[in-house]
């Protein structure tokens, strides 16, 4: 039982034992989101590096367009397992959840086409 099943069910947590953390759907890929985020990290410290180099406008932007793309892949990816885990597992659940769910998702890829 999570801490936020115990908290609502009515159940203690056992002393001196930390809550359980939920499990996201990107969990079982965390060390590949975070090598792809240091990646594209590095590629906004190197776009700091070429304003500071007096680089040409055009070289600058081109890589301002690869460092947007890395982020918007990495988007899409996040979003397909939020579809595949959390919002699966509302619809398994039924009721309320899983339309808060879809409405989540639904906003969240709003936000994403409007950039």
């Amino acid at each position: 039982m999570t801490a936020i099943e115990a908290e609502g069910s009515g159940a203690a947590v056992a002393p001196g034992t930390a809550p359980e953390a939920p499990v996201h759907g990107y969990h079982h890929q965390k060390d590949e989101h975070l090598k792809r985020l240091r990646r594209i990290e590095g590629q906004i410290r190197g776009l700091q590096r070429l304003v500071d180099e007096d680089v040409y406008c055009i070289d600058i932007l081109t890589q301002v367009s690869a460092s947007t793309k890395a982020l918007q892949s990495f988007a899409l990816q996040l979003l397909e397992e939020h579809l595949r885990h959390c919002v699966a597992d509302a619809a398994v659940k039924g009721g309320s959840e899983i339309d808060a769910k879809v409405e989540e998702a639904t906003k969240a890829i709003a936000r994403l086409l409007r950039t």
